[in-house]
């Protein structure tokens, strides 16, 4: 289901886990309607093998077809380089109340999204949306079984992750801008470093259209989740009359993943925390306290103690990384308390702790590639020791992390556009959802891309927390929601708020 999938992206993103320097924009940055245009060609379906349709659930369906399809790498150049791209498809089996496609993405950037058709379908994806659409998944450019990219990063690279050591102080940023810059390097000298300036989530967009071309369909409807709506935002903001209908899922600002939206990882976790700290209150037998400020101050105790001497190979940043990971869904947070437990006592870890980074090149190299060219962050180390002064006594729990130095600050200048600039212009067919207490894709984050969108899309807020809404959250008023859109074309008449509702 879509939270491992979630799940696995932060596990990157934060273990170590997606605009204070923006380039200036032009007031609108999109593609004409035949900017992606080709002869549509057909598209050849055949079983998908355990291999490419492999996904963080690493399960394939016998109904789920695979195919692939070139496109250009570079859009200024269409009878130029082509690269592939691999898709799936999980036909409607009511063809009668068939109305078109659904494009999904699960996140990341760096996410593999050939299996997610089918993690939707064995979830709880209703059927009568699985009857009214072909379900599509794909690899994004960059990604798995579209022509992969990579960074050469180590084995010891890899175990550091995305997010940089806590910083203490500034001493502490300028000490990690020295492995931020070795890893830009490996990525810019790597055998695929050509595809650097093409890997941005523009191109993506433009490829999505392909797709939809390639499968004879005049639009196409979009389920995206976490970076996916970022996705969703640009392909309907490049192509408004090809988009159909459009549900953006725990939603990243209009900037996309930018350096703001790395920064708000930490108030994400300040957001989240406090659901965390009710449930260990509420369960003595953890021994972690019996107050949610008690718990609080079990969290710093922990990190302080870690980051002075590690326990089974945890240390303080990756303490604080898996933790935040592990917040995104409710049912993980028994795994959460355990690790705290075991750490606190220096006892055998629950399994899977840490998670495995063995595999996840590919992820971390795709996930460098969008967000560092997608827009441009802040060069200099000074910025990052007052954004990571200013995030500690904001956030402390990761604001010290979050707000530091990564590669983005030493990528070759190369872009070849602007960011897409996300504004009200199309039709108004978008459906924003989102919960109230989102560590990875916070609120405030939703808010903004709400206000960019204005009149174009409508939003539902569910009260709880976690990563993700549909359909995998209790939440039936967003669930149903989501699901009338999809199937009827009728959205709430105004923003909805949605009340929390229990566990069931």
């Amino acid at each position: 289901m879509r939270r491992k999938t979630l799940s696995l992206a932060l596990a990157a993103t934060t273990v170590g886990a997606t605009a204070v320097a923006l380039t200036v924009i032009p007031e609108v940055s999109v593609a004409t309607p035949d900017t992606a245009a080709a002869t549509p060609e057909t598209v050849r379906w055949g079983p998908c093998s355990d291999e490419k349709a492999e996904s963080p659930r690493k399960a394939a369906s016998p109904r789920l077809e695979c195919s692939t399809l070139d496109v250009p790498l570079d859009y200024r150049n269409p009878d130029g380089r082509q690269i592939e791209i691999a898709i799936s498809r999980l036909a409607s089996e009511k063809p009668s109340q068939r109305r078109g496609v659904l494009l999904t993405n699960p996140g990341g950037p760096g996410i593999t999204g050939l299996g997610y058709p089918f993690a939707l379908a064995t979830s709880k994806l209703p059927q009568k949306v699985l009857d009214s659409y072909d379900v599509i998944g794909f690899d994004p450019r960059g990604v798995g079984r579209s022509t992969p990219v990579t960074c050469d990063l180590t084995q010891a690279q890899r175990n550091r992750g995305n997010v940089p050591p806590y910083a203490h102080t500034a001493a502490d940023v300028a000490r990690e801008a020295k492995n931020a810059r070795t890893v830009a390097k490996q990525c810019a000298t790597s055998k695929t470093a050509s595809m650097l300036p093409h890997t941005t989530t523009a191109n993506t967009a433009r490829d999505m259209d392909r797709i939809r071309a390639a499968l004879g369909e005049p639009k196409l409807s979009y389920l995206g989740a976490s970076y996916g709506t970022y996705l969703g935002a640009v392909y309907t903001t490049m192509f408004p009359g090809h988009s159909d209908r459009i549900v953006l899922d725990s939603n990243l600002g209009p900037g996309g993943y930018d350096v703001t939206a790395m920064r708000l990882f930490a108030r994400g976790l300040e957001d989240r925390f406090p659901d965390f700290a009710a449930f260990v209150a509420a369960h003595p037998e953890y021994g972690l306290g019996t107050t949610p400020e008690q718990v609080t101050a079990k969290f710093f105790d922990l990190a302080k103690r870690l980051e002075a001497k590690p326990v089974r190979g945890i240390d303080g940043t990756l303490f604080r990384g898996i933790t935040f990971d592990r917040l995104y869904s409710d049912t993980s947070m028994p795994s959460v308390a355990e690790m705290w437990q075991a750490l606190d006592k220096d006892r055998p870890l629950p399994p899977d702790t840490p998670p495995s980074m063995d595999n996840m090149e590919n992820f971390m190299a795709a996930r460098l590639y969008v967000i560092c060219g997608d827009s441009r962050w802040p060069r200099t180390v000074r910025e990052y020791q007052r954004n990571a002064a200013v995030d500690r006594v904001k956030y402390p729990m990761l604001g010290g992390g979050a707000a530091s130095i990564g590669p983005c600050a030493f990528w070759p200048d190369k872009r070849v556009e602007p960011p897409v600039k996300i504004g009200d212009r199309g039709p108004s067919n978008v459906l924003m959802v989102q919960n109230e207490r989102d560590p990875g894709t916070p609120l405030a984050g939703a808010q903004k891309l709400r206000r960019a969108f204005g009149k174009r899309a409508t939003m539902v807020t569910a009260d709880q927390g976690g990563h993700g809404v549909y359909p995998f959250a209790p939440n039936t008023c967003a669930n149903n929601a989501v699901t009338a859109f999809l199937t009827t074309g009728q959205r709430p008449a105004q923003d909805l708020a949605c009340a929390a509702e229990p566990s069931k």
